[in-house]
């Protein structure tokens, strides 16, 4: 594709398309000019249709964990694709990802497979509601759980991204009953349950934020909330769409040693293909239709090609337990660049958990979405354009958390940091 039919391509896709994109980070609103259409992927690398190649740290937000086209996950989609792509009927595809999900989260018995994180989280609430009787959910602020009416109170990622409102097309009905709090503030935390904690089905939360940037849990916060949510008899429900096989072979129950009542998980799971699960105690999921009458339904769910590639993504990393040198990898990425910006006299800190990573252009740690909102987001927009012209992919927002994954050599992380030293020399 010539740059005239990249632009061609892209006025078609504004015509036919809201924004031109299907989901509103791609946009590349928030940092400036236009995005890239992709025409291949390998490994770590983007391949676009002009024929660049980017290093790529986006990773479908996260779902590929073994990079791009992995040989094993492609192997067993040509295997799967020859004997149908949907059924509506079961398989032995879904048995055994839900048997692989059990062994691999500590909290989880039972589980049901959906379409997307979105699907999940919203199944999660209307179970926890049922479950208590009660009809408030605690989120915090800046944490994204899909974009169902009830979450869309005080999100971050594409929503804070954009500028835009908290809930337009919400019914006021439905978002007064979603409480806010920061993230990492426990007196805040116990205040709340105090005044509302016998009302209160559900805390929803991502145990590591990652879509107001990456913001680890402080000391003893997770541990509070399990004890809180005990005492007032709520839910707590971890949502690890994200972190989920990313930070650690059991997702952040296991990273963090807190067992949440019910969980929710997507990306990983699907080896880049549509699926999310939501699981949990035998006693809970029990309530599930058809075993309960807590109504779940999707005419996709469950898809064979998805289960056949998330089975194959998930298989590699119980047998090869890549997650050591993943954590090395985000570590040597983030704290690199980290270095990078402060030696050419630019305020910046950093983090990584797991295979997940992220920067502030800010003087000190970030702790919460306040905090991040208040960074340098015009550093992160120079940042942003001047790597991707050299062949850097970083998310299109400051909001958002990057990935490596297996195929981030040592090799292709240096590659990075001397792009980024490039980068910072110059001025941006």
């Amino acid at each position: 594709m010539t740059a005239s039919e990249f632009d061609t391509t892209w006025k078609r896709a504004q015509q036919l398309i809201p924004g031109g994109v299907n989901s509103p980070v791609r946009s590349f609103r928030s940092v400036g000019g236009k995005p890239f259409f992709v025409d291949r992927g390998q490994g770590p690398f983007l391949f676009d249709t002009e024929g660049r190649r980017y290093i790529d740290y986006v990773l479908s937000w996260g779902a590929l964990i073994l990079g791009h086209a992995h040989p094993v996950v492609m192997e067993a989609l040509n295997r799967q694709i020859l004997l149908g792509t949907s059924y509506g009927t079961p398989t032995p595809g879904e048995v055994e990802l839900a048997e692989r999900l059990t062994e691999m989260v500590p909290s989880v018995d039972m589980v049901r497979l959906v379409n997307s994180g979105t699907e999940a989280t919203m199944s999660a609430l209307r179970l926890a509601r049922a479950v208590t009787g009660r009809e408030y959910v605690l989120k915090f602020s800046g944490g994204y759980h899909g974009h169902s009416d009830s979450f869309l109170v005080s999100s971050g990622s594409g929503v804070a991204t954009l500028s835009l409102p908290d809930s337009p097309g919400v019914p006021a009905s439905t978002a007064s009953l979603t409480l806010v709090l920061p993230f990492n503030d426990i007196d805040l935390l116990r205040d709340l349950f105090k005044e509302k904690g016998s009302q209160i089905s559900s805390v929803f939360v991502e145990p590591v934020l990652g879509n107001s940037g990456l913001i680890p849990p402080e000391k003893g916060y997770l541990e509070e909330l399990r004890s809180l949510t005990s005492q007032y008899g709520s839910l707590l429900i971890f949502d690890e769409v994200m972190t989920g096989f990313r930070v650690a072979s059991g997702g952040a129950e296991e990273k963090f040693g807190v067992k949440p009542d019910l969980v929710t998980l997507g990306k990983v799971i699907g080896g880049g293909l549509p699926v999310g699960a939501f699981g949990g105690s035998r006693e809970i999921m029990s309530k599930v239709a058809p075993a309960g009458d807590v109504y779940q339904a999707g005419t996709l769910s469950g898809n064979p090609l998805a289960t056949a590639a998330g089975n194959a993504q998930l298989r590699f990393l119980q047998e090869n337990d890549p997650f050591s040198e993943l954590e090395g990898s985000a570590n040597q990425l983030s704290s690199g660049i980290v270095k990078i910006l402060r030696n050419g006299g630019i305020s910046a800190c950093g983090s990584s958990v797991g295979s997940m990573w992220g920067i502030f252009f800010s003087d000190s740690p970030v702790t919460s979405f306040e905090e991040a909102k208040a960074a340098n987001i015009e550093n992160f927009k120079k940042f942003h354009k001047a790597c991707l012209r050299k062949g850097v992919f970083f998310a299109p927002s400051a909001f958002e958390a990057g990935f490596v994954s297996t195929e981030h050599t040592e090799d292709v992380i240096n590659e990075t940091l001397e792009i980024v030293q490039s980068v910072v020399s110059k001025g941006w």
